[in-house]
Protein backbone atom coordinates (compact mmCIF):
# COMPACT_ATOMS: atom_id res chain seq x y z
CA UNK A 1 0.00 0.00 0.00
CA UNK A 2 1.10 3.56 -0.67
CA UNK A 3 1.19 5.45 2.61
CA UNK A 4 -0.46 8.88 2.55
CA UNK A 5 2.01 11.69 3.12
CA UNK A 6 1.47 15.36 3.69
CA UNK A 7 0.91 17.73 0.81
CA UNK A 8 3.14 16.86 -2.13
CA UNK A 9 5.63 19.51 -3.36
CA UNK A 10 3.93 19.63 -6.78
CA UNK A 11 0.42 19.67 -5.30
CA UNK A 12 -0.76 22.31 -7.77
CA UNK A 13 0.09 20.19 -10.80
CA UNK A 14 -0.64 16.66 -9.51
CA UNK A 15 -3.90 15.12 -10.68
CA UNK A 16 -6.43 14.29 -7.93
CA UNK A 17 -7.28 10.60 -7.67
CA UNK A 18 -9.61 10.36 -4.67
CA UNK A 19 -11.65 12.52 -2.33
CA UNK A 20 -12.03 10.86 1.07
CA UNK A 21 -14.22 12.02 3.93
CA UNK A 22 -14.00 11.35 7.64
CA UNK A 23 -17.50 12.55 8.48
CA UNK A 24 -18.25 12.12 12.16
CA UNK A 25 -20.73 13.38 14.73
CA UNK A 26 -19.20 16.83 15.24
CA UNK A 27 -16.84 17.46 12.33
CA UNK A 28 -16.14 16.77 8.67
CA UNK A 29 -12.54 16.21 7.55
CA UNK A 30 -11.85 15.96 3.84
CA UNK A 31 -8.72 14.62 2.13
CA UNK A 32 -7.67 15.00 -1.50
CA UNK A 33 -5.25 12.30 -2.72
CA UNK A 34 -3.10 12.11 -5.81
CA UNK A 35 -2.71 8.93 -7.87
CA UNK A 36 0.01 7.59 -5.56
CA UNK A 37 -1.83 8.12 -2.28
CA UNK A 38 -0.08 11.35 -1.34
CA UNK A 39 -2.23 14.08 0.19
CA UNK A 40 -2.68 17.08 -2.06
CA UNK A 41 -4.95 18.98 0.30
CA UNK A 42 -6.91 18.59 3.54
CA UNK A 43 -9.62 20.65 5.14
CA UNK A 44 -11.88 20.50 8.17
CA UNK A 45 -15.36 21.84 8.84
CA UNK A 46 -17.47 21.99 12.00
CA UNK A 47 -20.17 20.26 9.97
CA UNK A 48 -20.54 16.88 11.62
CA UNK A 49 -23.71 14.84 11.23
CA UNK A 50 -25.31 16.50 14.27
CA UNK A 51 -24.65 19.95 12.77
CA UNK A 52 -26.07 19.31 9.31
CA UNK A 53 -29.32 21.30 8.98
CA UNK A 54 -32.57 19.41 8.67
CA UNK A 55 -33.34 18.49 5.10
CA UNK A 56 -32.36 14.87 4.60
CA UNK A 57 -30.00 13.85 1.81
CA UNK A 58 -30.23 17.27 0.17
CA UNK A 59 -28.76 18.92 3.27
CA UNK A 60 -25.76 16.58 3.26
CA UNK A 61 -25.32 17.22 -0.46
CA UNK A 62 -25.13 20.97 0.21
CA UNK A 63 -22.54 20.57 2.99
CA UNK A 64 -20.43 18.26 0.82
CA UNK A 65 -20.59 20.69 -2.10
CA UNK A 66 -19.55 23.60 0.13
CA UNK A 67 -16.61 21.60 1.50
CA UNK A 68 -15.37 19.92 -1.68
CA UNK A 69 -17.05 21.60 -4.65
CA UNK A 70 -13.82 23.22 -5.86
CA UNK A 71 -12.08 19.83 -5.77
CA UNK A 72 -14.89 18.35 -7.85
CA UNK A 73 -14.58 21.21 -10.34
CA UNK A 74 -10.87 20.50 -10.60
CA UNK A 75 -11.33 16.76 -11.18
CA UNK A 76 -14.77 15.90 -12.57
CA UNK A 77 -15.65 12.23 -12.01
CA UNK A 78 -13.10 11.71 -9.22
CA UNK A 79 -14.27 8.90 -6.88
CA UNK A 80 -15.39 9.80 -3.36
CA UNK A 81 -15.24 7.58 -0.24
CA UNK A 82 -16.77 8.52 3.12
CA UNK A 83 -16.55 6.89 6.55
CA UNK A 84 -18.02 7.61 9.95
CA UNK A 85 -21.44 8.68 11.21
CA UNK A 86 -22.33 9.86 7.71
CA UNK A 87 -23.34 6.21 7.19
CA UNK A 88 -25.60 6.08 10.25
CA UNK A 89 -29.39 6.31 10.34
CA UNK A 90 -28.93 10.03 11.04
CA UNK A 91 -26.44 10.42 8.19
CA UNK A 92 -26.54 10.92 4.44
CA UNK A 93 -27.48 7.31 3.72
CA UNK A 94 -27.42 4.38 6.11
CA UNK A 95 -24.74 1.77 5.48
CA UNK A 96 -25.84 -1.34 7.44
CA UNK A 97 -23.37 -2.69 10.00
CA UNK A 98 -21.04 -5.58 9.18
CA UNK A 99 -20.93 -8.22 11.93
CA UNK A 100 -17.71 -9.32 13.64
CA UNK A 101 -15.43 -10.97 12.80
CA UNK A 102 -15.10 -8.24 10.17
CA UNK A 103 -12.36 -7.80 7.61
CA UNK A 104 -11.64 -5.35 4.84
CA UNK A 105 -13.44 -7.47 2.24
CA UNK A 106 -16.64 -7.33 4.30
CA UNK A 107 -16.38 -3.54 4.53
CA UNK A 108 -15.90 -3.27 0.78
CA UNK A 109 -18.85 -5.59 0.15
CA UNK A 110 -20.97 -3.45 2.45
CA UNK A 111 -20.29 -0.12 0.75
CA UNK A 112 -23.41 1.82 -0.17
CA UNK A 113 -23.54 4.64 -2.71
CA UNK A 114 -25.37 7.95 -2.78
CA UNK A 115 -25.38 10.23 -5.84
CA UNK A 116 -25.12 13.99 -5.41
CA UNK A 117 -27.06 16.62 -7.32
CA UNK A 118 -24.08 17.18 -9.63
CA UNK A 119 -23.91 13.43 -10.30
CA UNK A 120 -20.97 12.51 -8.09
CA UNK A 121 -21.10 8.99 -6.63
CA UNK A 122 -20.15 8.89 -2.94
CA UNK A 123 -19.35 5.45 -1.51
CA UNK A 124 -20.00 5.10 2.24
CA UNK A 125 -18.14 2.63 4.46
CA UNK A 126 -20.34 0.51 6.76
CA UNK A 127 -19.79 0.35 10.50
CA UNK A 128 -19.14 -2.82 12.50
CA UNK A 129 -21.45 -4.49 15.03
CA UNK A 130 -20.85 -7.06 17.75
CA UNK A 131 -24.17 -8.75 18.45
CA UNK A 132 -25.07 -10.56 21.63
CA UNK A 133 -26.72 -9.86 24.94
CA UNK A 134 -25.08 -6.41 25.06
CA UNK A 135 -24.51 -5.30 21.45
CA UNK A 136 -21.72 -2.87 20.59
CA UNK A 137 -21.12 -0.78 17.46
CA UNK A 138 -18.53 1.41 15.80
CA UNK A 139 -18.57 3.77 12.82
CA UNK A 140 -15.36 5.33 11.56
CA UNK A 141 -13.07 3.47 13.95
CA UNK A 142 -13.06 0.43 11.66
CA UNK A 143 -11.46 2.57 8.95
CA UNK A 144 -8.80 3.78 11.37
CA UNK A 145 -8.10 0.23 12.51
CA UNK A 146 -7.46 -0.99 8.98
CA UNK A 147 -5.37 2.10 8.35
CA UNK A 148 -3.17 1.10 11.27
CA UNK A 149 -2.96 -2.48 10.02
CA UNK A 150 -1.80 -1.26 6.60
CA UNK A 151 1.67 -0.81 8.09
CA UNK A 152 3.62 -3.93 7.04
CA UNK A 153 5.68 -3.95 10.25
CA UNK A 154 2.56 -4.95 12.18
CA UNK A 155 1.72 -8.07 10.21
CA UNK A 156 3.47 -10.52 12.56
CA UNK A 157 1.70 -9.07 15.59
CA UNK A 158 -1.60 -9.12 13.74
CA UNK A 159 -1.30 -12.85 13.09
CA UNK A 160 -0.99 -13.63 16.81
CA UNK A 161 -3.45 -11.00 17.97
CA UNK A 162 -3.18 -7.24 18.35
CA UNK A 163 -4.95 -4.86 20.71
CA UNK A 164 -5.89 -1.46 19.28
CA UNK A 165 -7.19 1.36 21.44
CA UNK A 166 -9.04 4.40 20.14
CA UNK A 167 -9.36 6.93 22.97
CA UNK A 168 -12.08 9.54 22.68
CA UNK A 169 -15.57 10.52 23.75
CA UNK A 170 -16.54 6.87 23.35
CA UNK A 171 -13.25 4.99 23.68
CA UNK A 172 -13.00 1.74 21.73
CA UNK A 173 -10.73 -1.26 22.33
CA UNK A 174 -10.57 -3.76 19.49
CA UNK A 175 -8.95 -7.19 19.31
CA UNK A 176 -7.65 -7.81 15.79
CA UNK A 177 -6.27 -11.08 14.47
CA UNK A 178 -5.43 -12.24 10.95
CA UNK A 179 -6.77 -9.00 9.52
CA UNK A 180 -10.15 -9.34 11.23
CA UNK A 181 -11.79 -7.24 13.92
CA UNK A 182 -12.77 -10.17 16.14
CA UNK A 183 -14.31 -8.27 19.05
CA UNK A 184 -14.36 -4.83 20.63
CA UNK A 185 -15.62 -2.92 23.63
CA UNK A 186 -16.80 0.67 24.01
CA UNK A 187 -16.17 2.77 27.12
CA UNK A 188 -17.98 6.11 27.48
CA UNK A 189 -14.97 7.53 29.31
CA UNK A 190 -14.67 10.89 27.58
CA UNK A 191 -18.36 11.69 27.65
CA UNK A 192 -18.63 10.68 31.31
CA UNK A 193 -15.68 12.91 32.20
CA UNK A 194 -17.34 15.91 30.53
CA UNK A 195 -20.66 15.19 32.23
CA UNK A 196 -19.10 14.83 35.69
CA UNK A 197 -16.98 17.95 35.25
CA UNK A 198 -19.71 20.17 33.84
CA UNK A 199 -22.90 18.90 35.48
CA UNK A 200 -22.10 17.48 38.93
CA UNK A 201 -20.76 18.74 42.24
CA UNK A 202 -17.33 17.39 41.35
CA UNK A 203 -16.80 20.28 38.97
CA UNK A 204 -17.68 22.96 41.54
CA UNK A 205 -14.26 22.90 43.15
CA UNK A 206 -12.22 22.32 39.97
CA UNK A 207 -10.08 25.04 38.49
CA UNK A 208 -8.63 24.92 34.99
CA UNK A 209 -4.89 24.31 34.80
CA UNK A 210 -2.69 25.85 32.08
CA UNK A 211 -0.77 22.58 31.72
CA UNK A 212 -1.71 18.95 32.44
CA UNK A 213 -0.87 17.75 35.95
CA UNK A 214 0.69 14.39 35.14
CA UNK A 215 1.25 13.54 38.81
CA UNK A 216 -2.43 14.08 39.65
CA UNK A 217 -3.44 12.06 36.60
CA UNK A 218 -1.14 9.16 37.56
CA UNK A 219 -2.50 9.31 41.09
CA UNK A 220 -6.03 8.89 39.78
CA UNK A 221 -5.00 5.93 37.61
CA UNK A 222 -3.27 4.28 40.56
CA UNK A 223 -6.30 4.78 42.83
CA UNK A 224 -8.56 3.20 40.19
CA UNK A 225 -6.22 0.26 39.69
CA UNK A 226 -6.09 -0.40 43.43
CA UNK A 227 -9.84 -0.10 43.87
CA UNK A 228 -11.14 -2.26 41.04
CA UNK A 229 -13.38 -4.28 43.36
CA UNK A 230 -14.83 -1.09 44.81
CA UNK A 231 -15.62 0.16 41.35
CA UNK A 232 -16.00 3.56 39.75
CA UNK A 233 -18.99 4.79 41.76
CA UNK A 234 -17.15 4.26 45.03
CA UNK A 235 -14.05 6.21 43.99
CA UNK A 236 -15.07 9.24 41.90
CA UNK A 237 -16.34 11.18 44.94
CA UNK A 238 -12.74 11.24 46.18
CA UNK A 239 -12.17 13.97 43.57
CA UNK A 240 -14.17 16.23 45.86
CA UNK A 241 -13.17 14.88 49.27
CA UNK A 242 -9.45 15.03 48.57
CA UNK A 243 -9.98 18.67 47.69
CA UNK A 244 -12.05 19.36 50.82
CA UNK A 245 -9.26 17.91 52.98
CA UNK A 246 -6.59 19.97 51.17
CA UNK A 247 -4.94 16.88 49.70
CA UNK A 248 -5.69 17.73 46.08
CA UNK A 249 -5.40 21.25 44.66
CA UNK A 250 -8.33 22.67 42.67
CA UNK A 251 -6.25 22.87 39.48
CA UNK A 252 -5.26 19.19 39.87
CA UNK A 253 -8.75 17.79 40.37
CA UNK A 254 -9.64 17.59 36.68
CA UNK A 255 -6.55 15.56 35.85
CA UNK A 256 -7.13 13.35 38.89
CA UNK A 257 -10.70 12.63 37.76
CA UNK A 258 -9.46 11.92 34.24
CA UNK A 259 -6.95 9.46 35.68
CA UNK A 260 -9.65 7.77 37.75
CA UNK A 261 -11.92 7.24 34.77
CA UNK A 262 -9.20 6.05 32.40
CA UNK A 263 -7.81 3.86 35.19
CA UNK A 264 -11.17 2.16 35.66
CA UNK A 265 -11.45 1.73 31.89
CA UNK A 266 -8.06 0.02 31.72
CA UNK A 267 -8.87 -2.04 34.80
CA UNK A 268 -11.98 -3.40 33.11
CA UNK A 269 -10.01 -4.04 29.93
CA UNK A 270 -7.31 -5.87 31.90
CA UNK A 271 -9.95 -8.08 33.53
CA UNK A 272 -11.60 -8.85 30.17
CA UNK A 273 -8.26 -9.85 28.66
CA UNK A 274 -7.37 -11.97 31.69
CA UNK A 275 -10.55 -14.00 31.15
CA UNK A 276 -9.10 -14.98 27.77
CA UNK A 277 -5.64 -15.73 29.16
CA UNK A 278 -4.09 -12.49 27.86
CA UNK A 279 -2.09 -10.09 30.06
CA UNK A 280 -2.47 -6.39 29.27
CA UNK A 281 1.09 -5.75 30.47
CA UNK A 282 2.53 -8.07 27.83
CA UNK A 283 0.20 -7.30 24.95
CA UNK A 284 1.38 -5.55 21.75
CA UNK A 285 -0.79 -2.45 21.65
CA UNK A 286 -1.53 0.44 19.29
CA UNK A 287 -3.28 3.71 20.06
CA UNK A 288 -5.12 5.84 17.49
CA UNK A 289 -6.41 9.33 18.17
CA UNK A 290 -5.60 12.81 19.40
CA UNK A 291 -1.92 13.08 20.35
CA UNK A 292 -2.56 14.63 23.75
CA UNK A 293 -5.21 12.10 24.71
CA UNK A 294 -3.10 9.19 23.46
CA UNK A 295 -0.21 10.49 25.59
CA UNK A 296 -2.48 10.24 28.63
CA UNK A 297 -3.30 6.64 27.78
CA UNK A 298 0.38 5.83 27.32
CA UNK A 299 1.02 7.18 30.85
CA UNK A 300 -1.96 5.26 32.25
CA UNK A 301 -0.90 2.03 30.59
CA UNK A 302 2.52 2.31 32.24
CA UNK A 303 0.76 2.23 35.62
CA UNK A 304 -0.71 -1.11 34.52
CA UNK A 305 2.74 -2.36 33.54
CA UNK A 306 2.16 -2.03 29.80
CA UNK A 307 5.27 -0.48 28.26
CA UNK A 308 4.63 -1.48 24.64
CA UNK A 309 1.98 1.03 23.59
CA UNK A 310 2.66 2.90 20.37
CA UNK A 311 0.70 5.75 18.82
CA UNK A 312 -0.16 5.36 15.12
CA UNK A 313 -0.19 8.52 13.00
CA UNK A 314 -2.45 9.13 9.97
CA UNK A 315 -4.55 6.03 10.58
CA UNK A 316 -7.66 7.71 9.16
CA UNK A 317 -5.99 8.78 5.91
CA UNK A 318 -4.29 5.40 5.50
CA UNK A 319 -7.53 3.56 6.12
CA UNK A 320 -9.57 5.60 3.67
CA UNK A 321 -6.98 5.18 0.92
CA UNK A 322 -6.61 1.46 1.64
CA UNK A 323 -10.35 0.77 1.53
CA UNK A 324 -10.66 2.81 -1.66
CA UNK A 325 -7.91 0.70 -3.20
CA UNK A 326 -9.54 -2.56 -2.11
CA UNK A 327 -12.87 -1.35 -3.46
CA UNK A 328 -11.40 -0.54 -6.87
CA UNK A 329 -12.09 3.18 -6.56
CA UNK A 330 -8.40 3.71 -7.37
CA UNK A 331 -6.62 1.20 -9.56
CA UNK A 332 -3.68 -0.90 -8.42
CA UNK A 333 -1.41 1.29 -10.54
CA UNK A 334 -2.60 4.32 -8.63
CA UNK A 335 -4.80 5.80 -11.36
CA UNK A 336 -8.30 6.96 -10.42
CA UNK A 337 -11.39 5.07 -11.52
CA UNK A 338 -13.71 7.83 -12.70
CA UNK A 339 -17.47 7.52 -12.56
CA UNK A 340 -17.78 7.75 -16.35
CA UNK A 341 -15.30 4.94 -17.08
Amino acid sequence: MTNPTRTAPDANSAAPSLIALDWGTTSLRAYLFDAHGALLDTRSRAAGVMHVPAGGARAFDVVFEEACGDWLDRAPGVPVLAAGMVGSAQGWREAPYVAVPAGADALVAGLVTVTTARGTAVSIVPGVIATGELPDVMRGEETQIFGALANDSLLDADRSGLLIGLPGTHAKWAWVKDGLIERFQTFMTGELFAALRDHTILGRTMRASPTPDRAAFARGVAVARGAQRAGLLATIFSTRTLGLTDRLAPDAQGDYLSGLLIGHELGALDAMLAERGVALANQPLLLIGDDGLCARYVDALRVFGCLHARVVAQATERGLWWIASRAGLVRADGEPVCADQ
